[in-house]
């Protein structure tokens, strides 16, 4: 029976590794460099990828003279095998802790906003007690963001409203961001104090794509919008604020934005002016519900729990 299950254990070893394998190929674009970094020999790189395309019956990479390149299903087997090796390197990581030391990394997702500053004030107190406890942070729209969370790669996620969090477990921050316009300082608009429904009516827009759907979470953005995002002139959507704030210096028109995430120093070509009537998003840390939590995982909750809900 355990000569069984070592077997089983040396199988499933071997299939993460060649996955690993398949993976330093789709990112090196080239078996040669590949094999460079993994140390391993080209001929055994070749023949691991040939076994591996035998056994899925599809063919995964296109090979050119000096590269490759990945085929559609080579695409889908690549997030695939991405979701699987970090399931794996978690799963490994919430055994690593003793009854007496406590190690591994905590996987947080999260959104932009300036409030996230809450968050890495616990993540440093944990690293001040317990010195072998790492964290992963991962940026990501809401929509990512949940799909990685339901699917067991993190243990948090920070999700910005308008968001649906009715299937989590989660604590809203004591803190608030509001939203507002960036735009460059030689627009008209920098001399007023705040910006109201009427000066967007005409402006090229750029919006988070999150806010175009149409939910109950969101309806506090579409009282303020006057029903619907979509009767003003959107010209652009983006899922990251960074992206945001690129498209507005190349001037391609106007962001709704949260306040603190544009660079607009002194030095920058851009500015902030709030919205008029107020407009702001709670930001909740969430995780599953009897989500059984790594030791580390289950550290960090606890600090989370003794700030914020006091």
């Amino acid at each position: 029976m355990l000569e069984k299950h070592n077997r089983k254990l040396y199988y499933l070893y071997m299939d993460i590794r060649v996955l690993k394998y398949f993976l330093a190929v789709a990112r090196e674009g080239s078996i040669t460099k590949a094999a460079n970094v993994l140390h391993v020999t080209q001929p055994t790189l070749s023949r691991q990828l040939q076994d591996l395309e035998k056994e899925l019956k599809h063919k995964l990479f296109v090979r050119g003279q000096h590269s490759v390149s990945l085929t559609e299903e080579g695409h889908i087997l690549r997030q695939r095998a991405e979701e699987i090796v970090d399931m794996v390197e978690k799963t490994k990581n919430e055994f690593l802790s003793t009854k007496d030391i406590i190690k591994g990394t905590v996987y947080i997702g999260s959104g932009e906003s300036d409030a996230i500053s809450l968050i890495t004030n616990i993540v440093k107190t944990v690293q001040t007690e317990y010195k072998e406890i790492k964290f992963d942070f991962l940026s990501g729209n809401a929509d990512d963001l949940c799909e990685k969370l339901d699917k067991g790669l993190l243990d948090f996620a920070i999700l910005i409203e308008p968001v649906n969090i009715s299937k989590y477990d989660y604590i809203t921050l004591p803190k608030k961001d509001r939203w507002g316009i960036i735009m460059k300082k030689n627009c008209s608009l920098t001399k007023k104090e705040n910006i109201k429904f009427e000066d967007l009516k005409n402006l090229p827009l750029i919006v988070s794509s999150q806010l175009l759907k149409k939910t109950s979470v969101n309806d506090i953005f579409f009282k303020w919008f006057k029903g619907n995002l979509k009767n003003l002139n959107i010209v652009a959507t983006y899922n990251l604020f960074y992206n945001a704030g690129l498209m507005v210096n190349s001037g391609i028109g106007y962001a709704l934005i949260l306040d603190k995430l544009a660079n607009t120093a002194s030095s920058s070509n851009l500015t902030f002016k709030p919205l008029s009537p107020k407009l702001e998003s709670n930001l909740n840390i969430v995780w599953k519900k009897s989500q059984l939590f790594s030791p580390s995982a289950k550290v960090f909750l606890e600090k989370l729990k003794e700030r914020f809900q006091k």
